[in-house]
């Protein structure tokens, strides 16, 4: 919901909110906050908030230049597990420089150009995620630990499904956040868990992700609990997938097919964003996790589904060290470079020795993605620079 500077003051002061979280990202999708007091909310609003990019992975070049955050009203939610008085509001923020231009870097931006560029050609989208994560019991000292909170399988209920009223606290908190859960239950590994919330526009979707990882790691936290989203944190056992679904819609016609056609296409160039560590590719391959380029109707097994006569894709390729923003920009891009190009789909089902195949470590990855032609004609040169840079610097688990 869209508010105004004046109606985001009053409900400042209606909440009794003290404290102000301003979230942003940083290169690798990881979720970064500076609090500010309400005394300081028309300066934000006007000019921005000021902060230090020298400390911020992708950002360090920027020592020199001044970065500001710039909320974004439609982004307001109370944080839910803060007290009733002294309360706590956070935003999703925009960053801008100092003259007020954008900020290359800010990958929240850069899935908003990505949306303005395919509404230019008359395609709106629609997204969804899953985003698997592992629960661990914690040791005495609050430390995680490698034993996990049960051993339960694929659906299992309680009681060997010990995870149940985890997840209904965070269904329960989401729901107060603004992002609405469909559907939980306890997935293939032990202590593995997943949840399923509604899809939504791009960019909300991708806030969305960013706020359920944040909710699902402080409800594990208040359980005694770590949450952990890494692509293979049990060798042997399931990974955890960062499912993604993408519906694009059109006024006529259906281009469903075209975007996944370039979807595929692409595939190995933007593989990169999609897994960007060195775990991500103990996953892939293992466990039900894609190994070839190829797509299915009926099987979900492939690096793409899409039912037929559906206009939905799921890409199953991706996990949760993948940042949301720039998974959604680079597959709206490599779907609208299919579009335009209208590239044929290819057949569904392949025979693995006809398809092509992801790539089979974060090396091989990163070296297809800096030299990829159609990566650099859809990212600024400045962030492909910076990413190829930070490639591999990124955390385990965001």
């Amino acid at each position: 919901m869209q508010y105004t500077e004046s109606e985001v003051t009053e409900f400042i002061t209606d909440n009794d909110v003290k404290f102000i979280k301003m979230a942003f990202c940083d290169i690798f999708g990881r979720q970064k906050i500076i609090a500010i007091q309400p005394s300081l909310l028309a300066s934000a609003f006007e000019g921005g908030i000021p902060i230090d990019a020298s400390r911020i992975m992708g950002f360090e070049k920027e020592a020199d230049s001044e970065l500001f955050l710039v909320p974004d009203t439609s982004t307001m939610s109370l944080l839910p597990w803060r007290p009733a008085h002294g309360r706590v509001v956070r935003f999703f923020c925009d960053i801008r420089r100092s003259d007020g231009t954008g900020f290359d870097i800010d990958c929240r931006g850069i899935l908003k150009k990505a949306v303005d560029i395919a509404k230019l050609h008359g395609i709106i989208f629609e997204f969804g995620a899953r985003n698997e994560f592992y629960l661990f019991k914690n040791d005495e000292n609050g430390n995680a630990t490698a034993i996990p909170f049960d051993n339960a399988g694929f659906m299992d209920a309680a009681p060997e499904d010990k995870g149940e009223d985890v997840r209904r606290e965070i269904c329960l908190t989401l729901e107060d956040m603004g992002v609405t859960p469909e559907s939980s239950h306890h997935s293939g590994g032990p202590g593995q868990n997943i949840i399923d919330f509604q899809h939504s526009s791009a960019i909300q979707s991708a806030d969305d992700v960013i706020t359920y990882k944040s909710v699902v790691k402080t409800m594990a936290s208040r359980n005694g609990l770590t949450a952990s989203f890494a692509p293979n944190p049990i060798p042997g056992k399931d990974g955890n997938g960062f499912h993604i679904t993408l519906t694009p819609r059109m006024q006529t016609g259906d281009c469903s097919e075209y975007f996944l056609a370039g979807i595929l296409e692409h595939a190995a160039e933007i593989t990169a964003i999609l897994n960007p560590t060195a775990d991500s590719y103990k996953r892939l391959g293992a466990f039900g996790a894609p190994e070839f380029i190829s797509w299915s109707e009926k099987s979900r097994w492939c690096f793409a589904y899409k039912k037929e006569g559906s206009s939905t894709i799921e890409v199953r390729s991706p996990d949760s060290t993948a940042n949301p923003y720039l998974a959604y920009a680079v597959l709206i891009y490599a779907g609208l470079d299919g579009y335009l190009k209208k590239t044929k789909l290819p057949k569904p089902d392949l025979a693995r020795e006809t398809c092509g195949k992801l790539p089979k470590s974060a090396e091989e990855a990163l070296q297809i993605f800096a030299k990829s032609s159609f990566v650099r004609n859809v990212f600024p040169e400045y962030f492909v620079k910076t990413y190829i840079r930070t490639f591999g610097n990124g955390p385990a688990d965001v």
